[in-house]
């Protein structure tokens, strides 16, 4: 028996005997669960995703409820989940199916590939799920086991390797099981053949592995670039003044769009964030006559392409200043804080049990 024919075999006898991931998306047909998963699992751990899903399945457990939703309500349920873009995606998507096409979702691949935030992976994986069309997922789960089962050793973030990928996956795919099989792949990249330390002893591919029996695992896949990250740093200030304090939501191209914060000043360096002289320099230039009562330490957050290093500074004022709004600055009594959707750098500050000044919030 040829390898090819030995893998997807293997893979469906592993799934059929000793796969045990159960979870509430699979073996189910409605297009509009399975693409809310898929959304929600790009680029997050299933660990993850799973409460947010369950959380979003009970809000809104047809895709009308969800499309008639505050973009506010949806993005604080969302919130931590990360990659912000996606739920920005998952609301204008919603809206066009419950509006435009009636809340009847696409069937082809051809036409769930047209939907924002929906590229080769996710379409595939819907049109499998939903509809037994036979095309392959292709992610980094399979990127991985292709290329160490049969020793590909072109670059996966390469155009040449991606096409590659692409057909190799679409050869190995049974038109008579699509979704099992695609699911079956998933699952195996998940649990078995692992980025570190995948279960080689114990795998089914073991006796015709490349990488296995060449103990090249470690190696394998390869990607020819590394991802660069950018340092930026910001003052957060959180002012009071009575009752009230100062949120802002990011409405423009950069991080963070659609989310609340803190009024911030980006400064340049990182030894800024402990500079008392110039940290007060940095809140006269804002809110002039406000009196610093804390800093806090540095916080970070990492993102894709950037690094965040952000410390928050405690000030009140007699009043909030006027024209906040023509600053984009929303008045709010601070007791409401918590209902906003921020950043999680914000979160892991305002969550800080080790935060002196926590009558701010109250």
């Amino acid at each position: 028996m040829k390898v090819n024919e030995l893998f997807a075999q293997n893979l469906l006898l592993w799934n059929r005997m000793q796969n045990t991931r159960s979870m509430p998306w699979k073996n189910v047909r409605d297009p509009y669960r399975i693409w809310l998963s898929e959304i929600m699992l790009q680029q997050t751990r299933v660990e993850q995703g799973l409460p947010y899903y369950q959380r979003f399945t009970e809000k809104y457990p047809e895709i009308f409820f969800l499309a008639e939703a505050p973009d506010d309500e949806v993005f604080k349920l969302w919130e931590g989940l990360g990659y912000y873009s996606r739920c920005r995606n998952l609301l204008f998507t919603a809206r066009y199916i419950a509006r435009e096409l009636n809340g009847v979702f696409p069937k082809t691949y051809d036409e769930i590939r047209k939907l924002k935030g929906v590229g080769p992976y996710t379409a595939a994986a819907i049109a499998s799920f939903a509809y037994d069309a036979p095309h392959a997922v292709v992610d980094g789960n399979v990127y991985r086991i292709l290329s160490r089962v049969f020793g590909v050793l072109t670059a996966t973030d390469s155009t040449e390797g991606k096409k590659q990928f692409a057909d190799m996956a679409q050869e190995l795919l049974p038109h008579h099981n699509p979704a099992e099989y695609n699911q079956a792949i998933m699952d195996f990249g998940a649990t078995v053949c692992v980025p570190k330390s995948p279960d080689c002893p114990n795998c089914v591919m073991k006796d015709f592995c490349f990488a296995y029996q060449n103990d090249l695992v470690a190696s394998l896949p390869y990607k020819a670039k590394k991802i660069s990250r950018k340092h930026r740093y910001f003052i957060f200030f959180t002012i009071r003044a009575g009752n009230q304090t100062l949120v802002h939501k990011r409405t423009a191209k950069d991080i963070w769009h659609n989310l609340f914060t803190f009024p911030l000043a980006e400064v340049q360096t990182a030894e800024q964030l402990t500079d008392a002289s110039f940290i007060a320099s940095q809140l006269e230039a804002q809110f002039a006559g406000a009196t610093i009562k804390a800093v806090s330490k540095t916080y970070t957050q990492a993102l894709t392409h950037q690094h965040i290093h952000a410390i928050f500074v405690f000030a009140t004022a007699a009043h909030l200043p006027a024209g906040a709004e023509a600053n984009g600055w929303q008045a709010i009594p601070a007791a409401t804080l918590k209902q906003y959707a921020y950043p999680k750098i914000l979160n892991q500050f305002m969550q800080d049990e080790t935060v002196t000044l926590t009558e701010f919030f109250k």
